[in-house]
């Protein structure tokens, strides 16, 4: 199993509000747009630094993703920011209607996404916003795993044309990505190649699968473990080469089973070559109020459950 080095800890919240100010250096085209909540998507940065193609629209979400629309038609590349419950569930019908249905080349970036949002409970920890958003035509949906892949991702949808949700979190969490990667949408990441079962992890759970790697390793079990960071376009040649080879397979997200990652895997398995799969995910409930790392626990997102999902998988292999 290979080693990763943890650089730091940092949020990926963070990591995009350091992108988009890149992105804004880069092109003066990138506006942003924010309903309210400019210090905790970390998108004070970008307003200091550019106050000119800033835009405060207050508790307006949908009124925001109307305005980012407009803005698109006339040039701009507009990243709208707020809460990932606010920046799907709440405006999904303008997304919908303004944004996809159209292909506008708008920048919906979601932060306090998932249960790790923590205190503010089940009414802010939407796990439904990936389901939501890969379902919609013409859309990109990408979560990143540490702070350095969300920089890298944010400056790289800049310059990608069409639809993007792009969803992170609030906790600080292991930052062990190169700082000088090349983000590449739509092209999974391997993270340990192996031969027994294969663990394809997305966003905060990715690093929760290296360490579930290091556990496995220490019981012979050599696990693959692949980062996919873009849920779609899904990197479809990069899961069933994977899977050719080891024959099982465990997913890995902080969303629901129903709609998330696992879903499109098993999907995509199911159209190919079907294989024993179980899910490390969100079991058809709502999240509630409490620490992150207790609630990763309860709803048994944590290492030992991925480690358990493998012996599982594994057992079913045969």
């Amino acid at each position: 199993m290979k080693h990763y080095e943890i650089f730091d800890k940092k949020d990926t919240r963070s990591g995009f509000g350091a992108g988009l100010l890149e992105a804004g250096k880069s092109n003066s085209e990138v506006v942003a747009l924010c309903a309210d909540l400019t210090g905790s998507v970390k998108m004070d940065a970008f307003k200091t630094a550019f106050p000119d193609r800033f835009f405060q629209v207050g508790i307006a979400e949908a009124n925001m993703i109307g305005l980012a629309a407009g803005m698109s038609i006339g040039g701009k590349i507009p990243f709208t920011g707020t809460f990932a419950n606010f920046s799907t569930g709440r405006v999904f019908d303008q997304i919908r209607q303004s944004v996809a249905y159209s292909n506008k080349n708008v920048k919906i970036c979601a932060s306090h996404a998932g249960l790790t949002l923590g205190e503010d409970g089940a009414t802010h920890q939407i796990l439904e916003d990936i389901g939501l958003m890969k379902m919609l035509p013409n859309m990109t949906v990408i979560n990143p795993c540490d702070y350095n892949q969300t920089k890298a991702a944010t400056m790289a949808i800049a310059a990608y044309t069409g639809p993007v949700y792009l969803r992170f979190g609030r906790p600080v969490v292991p930052n062990f990505t190169a700082s000088d990667q090349k983000f590449e949408i739509g092209k999974a990441w391997m993270v340990n190649e192996g031969k027994d079962v294969s663990i394809f992890a997305t966003g905060h759970l990715v690093w929760k699968a290296i360490e579930a790697g290091y556990i496995l390793a220490e019981k012979g079990i050599d696990a693959e473990i692949i980062n996919i960071h873009t849920i779609k376009p899904l990197d479809e040649a990069a899961v069933l080469k994977s899977v050719a080879k080891t024959k099982c397979v465990v997913t890995a997200e902080e969303h629901q089973r129903h709609g998330g990652l696992g879903d499109s895997i098993c999907q995509l398995l199911a159209r190919n070559t079907p294989a024993p799969v179980e899910m490390v995910a969100v079991n058809d409930s709502f999240g509630e109020s409490g620490v992150p790392e207790d609630l990763l626990k309860k709803y048994k997102l944590d290492t030992p459950d991925i480690v358990e999902a493998v012996l599982k998988v594994l057992a079913r292999k045969g």
